[in-house]
């Protein structure tokens, strides 16, 4: 049996053999360094050469070598500080010496040598990682017997093919063949946790588990040892405070002879996890400020929301009084400045306890527990005060106004969002006081807003049901009153109560952001009547329909969808004119004249509706492509009290620019005496015909043919 002896350590006092130089300039080691890697071999067979090799910039290199060396090889150790490896071992295996040179565990393997001589001889190599990152123990002794060899390369093949699914697989892999006790760790377990495979196999790996996640990882793989499979989630120790958050998948074994165990694959979900908690932290926080978002604050508010009780939440909606003015004047930029600003100051003033949420636009909403109605108007109160301080914005120093709405949950809360909907009824109830103050939400305001709000659920029913109908009131030439079109007038009959007019659902739509879709089954129902009128009778069928859209209609593409409903029931474009008030022109006079321009290009006829009642411009009137002037009703009716100059003076400017003009409300036949006399060239009101359907108008306008 060989026996072993203490090989002699260079720079340790008491050692034996003396000689070998110290390893020095700028590829060495340190002392400290090579020392170690000696210790670690210091004790071995005398007839094994011991080789410690680094790899640094310089390249893989001998730094230091035993008396075995020139036993096996002829190399004094002296001759062999500072060489390249690859002069000794020229022939490396397949794949370079990196895959000899492995951190995660040590590696044998046959190579061929270089002698003192120059001969090539058979050796087997064991090379051994170091715990100093870039160092390797390299013993060699001679190679074995072609029998030792042959019954080597048939365990090896095996090997190999193991080595190929478990070690070089990107899954960490664990086997246990009895118990707790790894049998094997793949490289990609021991890159995951940064250690080597010797220092993980028995239940060394454990050591690699946070402490707060040993339990349940130990219960998981008990269970799984008594047969099935388990998943248990553990963070993995890589380093001092690096931890990987990993699934451990656990399958059972059964090693025969030896007993039960399990094979465990682990995915690393760490970076997963973050990804998924930005994700979650971007879909319930405002991008600008860094607020949680409305989605938030209902989470928040339904997680705490306690029915039938009082006093258990308390709402403060505040809304950023003339912030428009910001944007228009300052820009963009500066108001979201400005918003930013707002956030840290609410921020500061509330508890950190408290919910801060930016609901939308320069809306904010604070949500306080276990706060009564008199602390949270006071604190809205401290809100308004620390808001007020004047933010810097570009050079300029800005005021800042907010408007608060106060409400504390009451029994009369049946759900979280009738919570939230009732301070945002008591802010816009701050804002009709006057703004800048702090609102708490009455009884009437919040019975009038639930109102309202169940009345545009209603509207929207109807717009969706076609539950809104039109009635068709007949236009006539004055000098002749003879019928020449029709204004079409939405009608809402409501299932319980009752007519609702134009009056109070069309703002209503505006409001909701159901306009567009009113307007829609407006037109379309105007063009369907049409088509159905001209295949009733023929050239007596009204000639012009006149068709009322709102000013939140009036942009680009309103002339398309014109367009496309004339083609679908075959109506041709100059039987259509669209009537927009004067106010609906004059909000954006450019725009105005852009969108009128190309609904002109399509043939279509274009009035003004209610003119005198605004403010518009007569040098922007000029410059629209408009065709008539509709004379409000309310100059008609004064016609009867002795006062004709209004009507006078816009029948004048209507026949000044060539345009036809239509007198609404005429009751009487005075009026209607009174109006042609003036000049006006179309009469409309129940003095000539009320609104009708469909069916009467088709009636009226035969009757009137005969």
């Amino acid at each position: 049996m060989p026996r072993s002896v203490v090989v002699p350590v260079p720079g340790i006092p008491g050692s034996r053999r003396q000689g070998v130089p110290a390893v020095s300039g700028r590829a060495a080691l340190t002392t400290a360094r090579v020392t170690r890697a000696v210790v670690h071999a210091a004790t071995v067979r005398v007839d094994v050469a011991v080789l410690v090799v680094t790899v640094d910039d310089a390249g893989t290199r001998i730094r230091w070598a035993n008396a075995g060396v020139e036993r096996l090889l002829g190399h004094a150790t002296s001759d062999l500080l500072g060489v390249p490896v690859d002069q000794l071992l020229p022939e490396p295996p397949p794949g370079g010496l990196g895959t000899l040179l492995r951190r995660e565990r040590s590696v044998t393997t046959d190579l061929r040598a270089r002698t003192r001589t120059g001969e090539l001889v058979d050796v087997t190599v064991l090379c051994t990682p170091s715990s100093d990152a870039g160092v390797w123990t390299l013993s060699a002794w001679p190679a074995r017997s072609d029998a030792e060899r042959a019954l080597a390369d048939s365990a090896a093949a095996h090997e190999r093919r193991f080595t190929t699914l478990t070690e070089r697989s990107p899954v960490p892999t664990l086997l246990s063949e009895h118990g707790m006790r790894l049998a094997h760790v793949n490289d990609a377990f021991c890159r995951l946790t940064g250690r080597q495979a010797e220092e993980l196999l028995g239940t060394g790996w454990l050591a690699s588990v946070h402490p707060e996640d040993v339990g349940d990882l130990i219960d998981t793989a008990a269970a799984v040892l008594d047969g099935g499979a388990g998943d248990v989630r553990a963070r993995l120790l890589r380093s001092p405070g690096e931890e990987r958050s990993c699934l451990l998948r656990f399958s059972h074994l059964e090693t025969p002879g030896v007993g039960s165990g399990f094979v465990a694959t682990i995915e690393d979900v760490t970076d997963r996890l973050a990804f998924e908690a930005r994700l979650a932290h971007q879909a319930t926080h405002d991008p600008l400020t860094g607020l949680p978002n409305r989605t938030r604050l209902a989470e928040y508010v339904a997680e705490r929301f306690v029915p039938g009780t009082r006093d258990g939440l308390a709402c403060l909606f505040l809304d950023i009084d003339d912030f428009k003015v910001v944007n228009d004047s300052l820009g963009h930029p500066a108001g979201d400045q400005l918003l930013v600003q707002v956030a840290r100051r609410l921020r500061a003033v509330v508890r950190p306890s408290d919910l801060v949420v930016r609901f939308g636009g320069d809306e904010f909403v604070v949500v306080c527990e276990d706060v009564g109605e008199a602390d949270a108007v006071s604190l809205g109160g401290r809100i308004s005060a620390a808001l007020a301080a004047p933010v810097q914005l570009g050079g300029v120093s800005v005021g800042v106004r907010v408007s608060v709405g106060v409400t504390v949950q009451t029994p009369a809360h049946t759900t979280p969002d009738e919570l939230v909907r009732d301070c945002d009824i008591a802010m816009y109830q701050a804002k009709s006081e006057g703004k800048g103050r702090v609102s708490v939400l009455d009884h009437a305001s919040r019975a009038a807003a639930r109102e309202k709000l169940q009345l545009v659920a209603d509207l929207r029913t109807a717009v969706d049901t076609r539950a809104i109908t039109l009635a068709y009131q007949p236009v006539v030439q004055s000098a002749t009153l003879r019928p020449v079109g029709v204004e079409a007038l939405a009608r809402w009959v409501h299932p319980t109560r009752g007519p609702i007019g134009p009056a109070v659902f069309v703002p209503l739509a505006e409001e909701s952001g159901l306009v567009d879709a009113l307007g829609l089954l407006v037109l379309d129902e105007a063009c369907r009547q049409t088509a159905a009128w001209d295949a009733a009778l023929g050239l007596a069928a009204p000639r012009h329909v006149h068709v009322n859209v709102s000013a939140l209609q009036l942009d680009e593409h309103l002339p398309p969808l014109v367009a496309a409903t004339l083609a679908r029931y075959g109506v041709g474009a100059e039987r259509i004119c669209i009537e927009l008030t004067e106010s609906a022109l004059m909000r954006h006079p450019e725009r105005a004249a852009s969108v009128l321009a190309d609904l002109r290009a399509l043939g279509v006829a274009i009035a003004v509706d209610d003119f005198g009642t605004g403010y518009s411009s007569l040098g922007h009137l000029r410059q629209l492509p408009v065709d008539c002037l509709k004379i409000d009703r309310s100059f008609v009716a004064e016609l009867s009290a002795g006062h004709p100059e209004i009507t006078r003076a816009v029948v004048a400017l209507a026949a000044g620019l060539g345009l036809e003009s239509v007198a609404e409300g005429v009751e009487t036949e005075e009026q209607a005496r009174a109006l042609t006399e003036l000049g006006a060239t179309h009469l409309q009101g129940y003095g000539i015909a009320r609104p009708m359907d469909g069916d009467a108008t088709t009636a009226w306008f035969a009757e009137r043919a005969r």
